[in-house]
């Protein structure tokens, strides 16, 4: 944990412009905060400075049904719009399971379960209102414009989602809404193995049924879970699956879905239609953090993700759960598999420098196991403190290099978030 110097809440743009002037002028760091759910040391304040927690600018600012559109500041939440919405017939689907801020996720480009049919923010951002480092005003897309889409120079917008604060603050955010389905059903099944599990994956897309969430929990994943929600769940290689759409086209998917599922050893299939029921069992898959701290009580958990090809996935998931047991680490894992994108949850005592240091030369491995498979390094964590070096192999040293230019170009005495992702 590294504390910045000064805290400070602005409640307007205008604070924030004239904050990060001063802070400009004095060449003092700044460091943009949201809710603090993120997972790769974004907002440690490595060299001090000044955080601007943005948690009391919580305007939704505008709303368009028509345009199934809205504007939020920094302070909204997803939980909060979503409520917001509710009696609209629209939703924010976007869902990374923390109940991040939206200016937060689209700084971090976080992405979550509905992914493999919404997208990740980056589609879902249409205009960025960003105070830049000298307090300048920025609107990425044209002040108060919201189009579908655009090709009217640089995209600005998607340089600015996922530049994790070091580019400027996103002081608000213009969102893509999306209908809600006219009916949603669950299923979770159990498999085999984790090749099983992952290889119907790969068939169901292939077999392109609309399916809106895959989410994958290894063995020691699903018992860790049912246990800690007091559910009932098999100790096996496990998915569970969420359609959206008509009624009449929900039967006709489900039956495929069962197909697939069955061919690839897929067992215990339970569809659940009802509300209370489809909520309990998300509510156990977003407990899963918890789920496997309970594994080792007083310990502590280190999450990271990598995101591969789906025609690789089948595979990567494979030699990382042999990579696991022989390390000898308590690592369960989950996924969001329908974008080729799983996380390992590793639990260890941080008073063991030998355990910390074989967690860490893991995280390198695995890293480094996803750039070979042709996938990247970070799905939807981001870069932040841990994973620079793994971005340049990534990138390479041009790419590196363009990287830095644009950060010079934007924030020339880099006072912007320093010390991450570059």
């Amino acid at each position: 944990c590294a504390p910045p110097d000064v805290v400070v809440w602005p409640q307007a743009v205008g604070q924030v412009q004239e904050l990060a002037a001063l802070c400009h002028h004095c060449r003092v760091p700044m460091v943009p905060f949201g809710t603090g759910t993120g997972l790769e040391g974004g907002v440690n304040a490595v060299q001090g400075g000044v955080c601007f927690d943005l948690s009391r600018m919580d305007a939704i600012a505008e709303l368009s049904l028509e345009d199934f559109s809205v504007t939020v500041e920094p302070g909204v939440t997803r939980k909060a719009l979503n409520k917001h919405l509710r009696g609209t017939g629209l939703w924010f689907p976007v869902d990374p399971g923390a109940d991040a801020s939206l200016c937060g996720m689209a700084a971090t480009g976080a992405s979550g379960t509905n992914a493999v049919r919404y997208g990740t923010m980056r589609p879902n951002v249409l205009n960025l209102r960003v105070v830049l480092s000298d307090g300048r005003l920025l609107h990425t897309a044209g002040p108060g414009r919201q189009p579908r889409k655009r090709a009217a120079g640089y995209d600005l917008t998607s340089l600015f989602v996922g530049s994790e604060g070091t580019l400027g603050f996103l002081t608000q955010a213009t969102l893509r809404l999306h209908p809600l389905p006219e009916a949603t059903a669950v299923t979770v099944a159990s498999f085999p193995s984790v090749g099983a599990a992952v290889a119907c994956t790969v068939q169901v897309l292939q077999a392109a049924v609309p399916v809106a969430r895959i989410e994958f929990l290894d063995e020691v994943m699903a018992d860790a879970c049912g246990r800690f929600s007091g559910m009932e769940v098999p100790v096996a290689a496990t998915l569970l699956l969420e359609l959206h759409g008509s009624r009449r086209s929900l039967a006709e998917q489900q039956q495929q879905m069962e197909e697939i599922m069955r061919q690839n050893g897929g067992s215990n299939l339970a569809w659940a239609e009802g509300l209370e029921e489809r909520e309990q069992l998300w509510s156990m898959r977003h407990n899963a953090w918890y789920a496997a701290l309970a594994l080792r009580p007083g310990c502590q958990g280190y999450s990271t993700d990598v995101c591969v090809p789906i025609s690789r996935l089948p595979d990567v998931v494979v030699e990382t759960k042999q990579d696991l047991q022989a390390s000898g680490l308590t690592g369960p894992m989950v996924g969001h598999v329908g974008d080729g994108n799983f996380h390992c949850i590793l639990i260890f005592n941080s008073q063991d420098p030998e355990e910390s240091q074989r967690i860490h030369a893991f995280t390198q491995r695995l890293g480094r196991r996803a750039l070979a498979a042709g996938g990247t390094c970070t799905g939807e964590h981001g870069v932040g403190l841990g994973k620079r070096a793994l971005l340049q192999e990534e990138l390479g040293q041009e790419g590196l290099d363009t990287l830095r230019s644009i950060k010079a170009a934007l924030d020339p005495h880099n006072l912007m978030n320093p010390g991450k992702v570059l």
